[in-house]
């Protein structure tokens, strides 16, 4: 029997949960990628822009997170009833180019190639966050905890914990402070209303009038990349879902009597994991932005640079008492840091599957895959904790990084409308309705693609 987690093992099937509380017991994958959607942007980009415009693009928030979770959940359904990973499906597209004197490849895989270096500055970013909230928290009480030397502690830490694979042990743990943080940012944007920053229903109208002020479009677009599920989150989600069984567990016997009905019945399990990630991450995201334009907005205080988680706290420091200057630099530190690991474990399964797919490992070799995940697991915290150090402007770089993720959304959206056209099993296809707005969010991200090109060319 194989020991590979990316093939469909025969005699693995498994029967699916029936029922809302059976299969609220089997989510997994969310429980990965939530580490990473609620994180660096929320707590940098969308309390940013709230700081930056105030309540104006409240409608661009409640879009950045819900234009993209149907696109993961149609993703996910090709993954679940085939076992390929996100790098596999994007080499079914038409199209292909020979690599070197290597295998020939989707042209959407170059893409691929290019993005792990925004994938570096975006690590830099939230590495560099990490360490800030880490050195406020630390420095009183350690002598010598300099940002820097906090900014590196981070990333050893991160490390040392993929790289014993204690991840997946302490993941729980890490759910738990994530989703505690983000409890108390809502409790903290709900008590804002019993202050002199509280919303008021002038604001809330102001900001669902589909304003779109041009002078704050690069870090709109850049929120709307990072926001919610992230085209990178929905890569990762791939990975995991296929790491958590699902396809083994449907079988790869499209013969078998029972195989519709389990597909069907897996396929139900993972948009339950989409919609109630969807649901935890839309009141963070409203959160974040609410305490941005109510609190840093009126006072003036715009986060950036070294200073930039310290200007975030204010954000709690104003509504809960000075008290909780300490609950925000902690909170900060676990979602940036949680968002580190999840990120960078992410990363570690899709490189090496992109060097399959290139042709420079073979599939079989399981060993060698592994040999590669260990080594990135160790080298991506070095190398995003040494770019924080060189440029320590966490949101610029989270910014840049955000930005190639936006651009890459309608290629995701166009991938999925292509495999559900061409390569997916009829049987088990959505319904129409679904298949034309996939096809609609495809057509909406490719305007905003070009709206980003148009300002990066002419800005």
């Amino acid at each position: 029997m194989s020991d590979d987690p990316y093939t469909i093992r025969p005699g693995e099937t498994r029967e699916p949960p029936q029922g809302l509380l059976a299969r609220l017991r089997n989510l997994g994958p969310g429980i990965v990628v939530s580490g990473s959607i609620v994180g660096s942007g929320e707590i940098l980009l969308t309390a940013g822009l709230g700081a930056a415009a105030g309540f104006v693009l409240l409608w661009w928030v409640l879009f950045s997170c819900w234009i993209k979770s149907l696109i993961q959940a149609e993703l996910a359904r090709y993954v679940i009833t085939t076992g390929d990973t996100y790098l596999r499906a994007l080499n079914r597209l038409p199209g292909k180019l020979r690599f070197f004197n290597k295998e020939r490849v989707a042209w959407p895989i170059w893409l691929g190639l290019v993005g792990f270096v925004p994938g570096i500055l975006i690590g830099g970013g939230i590495i560099g966050g990490a360490g800030q909230a880490l050195g406020l928290l630390l420095g009183p009480v350690v002598p010598g905890m300099t940002e820097t030397w906090a900014t590196v502690s981070a990333a050893a830490l991160v490390m040392l914990i993929l790289g014993t694979g204690a991840y997946m042990r302490l993941e729980k743990a890490m759910l738990v402070l994530v989703m505690s943080f983000t409890a108390a940012t809502i409790v903290s944007a709900l008590l804002m209303q019993t202050t002199e920053f509280r919303a008021t229903g002038a604001d809330i109208l102001s900001g669902l009038t589909f304003d779109f002020p041009l002078e704050h479009a690069v870090l709109a677009l850049a929120m709307y990349g990072a926001t919610g599920v992230a085209s990178g989150e929905i890569a990762a989600y791939t990975y995991w879902c296929v790491e958590k069984g699902y396809p083994t567990f449907v079988g790869g016997d499209r013969n078998d009597p029972g195989w519709v009905d389990r597909a069907r019945g897996w396929i139900r399990v993972v948009q339950t994991d989409v919609w109630v990630t969807l649901i935890i991450l839309t009141f963070a995201t409203l959160s974040f932005f609410f305490l941005g334009a109510g609190v840093l907005h009126r006072i003036g205080e715009l986060p950036s640079g070294s200073e930039t988680i310290a200007v975030l706290s204010r954000m709690y420091t104003q509504t809960l008492g000075p008290w909780s200057f300490w609950l925000f630099s902690f909170g900060a530190f676990c979602i940036l840091f949680s968002t580190s690991l999840s990120g960078i474990g992410a990363g570690s399964r899709s490189f090496p599957d992109l060097l399959v797919t290139l042709g420079f490992i073979p599939r079989s070799n399981l060993a060698l895959r592994r040999r590669w995940i260990a080594g990135y697991v160790v080298a991506m915290p070095i190398v995003s904790g040494g770019l924080y150090l060189w440029f320590p402007q966490p949101i610029v770089l989270v910014t840049f990084g955000a930005t190639y993720g936006a651009f890459m959304l309608p290629l995701q959206s166009f991938l999925t409308f292509y495999l559900q056209k061409r390569r997916m099993d009829a049987r088990v296809l959505p319904q129409p309705w679904v298949r034309w707005a996939v096809a609609g969010i495809f057509v909406v991200q490719a305007f905003l693609s070009l709206f980003i090109i148009r300002n990066i060319l002419f800005a």
